[in-house]
């Protein structure tokens, strides 16, 4: 399979990643001043893009337009992410697009199925669906969700007619993770919100804590060994020693706790 991606920052190009793994042939065409990405987190980038070749052309010029043509007559799928009415402007609307290369299926990614040519990014397509907390994200969930359905996109469009186009929306991949929040149970007052004691986030003397307590041989077998009534509170508890001492306690005891890591592989 061959395709060609002008998909910029995340959601395209994890996809294609995944897809070049999978023995796909990927070319990337980027813009002269490059992937917004690139400019962002350098190794990101570069993680994203190994072993994939990258053609820089610029799309507005005719010279840009005509080499990039050229590129997709041997393309299978066009992988975009830039909004259909800009795409449309540089004269890369599907109808031309499939004018001259009549073998090519088109896969776009979007902000929302509904509403595609409205801006966004990560950060407000979980806001606009309630995932956002009080706090930055710390990962970028709609991007890396919205990536695994481009991913699965591709492989649907493939059997599918030459001419055929697949949307892929953030708004609509960030769905199956808003069900444990759509029925209560990431909540404030959700039982795995922060409200149940025996599955929440703990300061202690120095860091913190993540307690999974969550079956009741867990959250049992938890206030026992903390020498705590059923049901009491723990805070005062988790205070008496490092986020460290209770991981290290925890595994002596088999129970589910583990020290927050503020960052991967500290």
């Amino acid at each position: 399979m061959n395709l060609v991606s002008i998909a910029q920052n995340a959601p395209g190009p994890l996809a294609c990643a995944r897809l070049r793994v999978a023995g796909a042939q990927v070319t990337k065409v980027e813009p002269p001043g490059g992937d917004p990405m690139l400019a962002l987190s350098p190794s990101w980038h570069a993680e994203m893009h190994r072993d994939i070749p990258i053609e820089v052309l610029d799309l507005k010029a005719d010279d840009g337009r005509e080499r990039f043509l050229q590129l997709l007559a041997n393309a299978d799928v066009l992988m975009t992410s830039q909004r259909p009415a800009a795409l449309a402007r540089l004269g890369l609307d599907p109808e031309r697009l499939f004018a001259h290369a009549p073998d090519l299926r088109l896969l776009r990614i979007v902000g929302s199925t509904a509403a595609p040519d409205v801006p966004g990014h990560d950060l407000t397509y979980q806001a606009a669906t309630g995932l956002l907390g009080e706090t930055m994200p710390r990962t970028l969930l709609a991007d890396v969700l919205a990536s695994e359905r481009a991913y699965a996109g591709v492989l649907e469009l493939l059997p599918r007619p030459a001419g055929s186009v697949l949307d892929v929306g953030l708004v609509e991949s960030l769905d199956s993770a808003l069900a444990p929040l759509r029925h209560g149970l990431t909540l404030p007052d959700g039982v795995l919100g922060g409200a149940a004691p025996r599955y929440r986030i703990y300061d202690t003397r120095a860091g913190r804590i993540a307690v999974g307590a969550l079956e009741p041989h867990f959250a049992r077998a938890l206030w026992e060994r903390l020498g705590a009534q059923r049901g009491e509170a723990l805070d005062a508890h988790f205070l008496q020693r490092t986020a460290e001492e209770w991981e290290a306690w925890a595994i002596s005891h088999d129970l589910p706790i583990v020290a927050v890591r503020e960052r991967p592989g500290a």
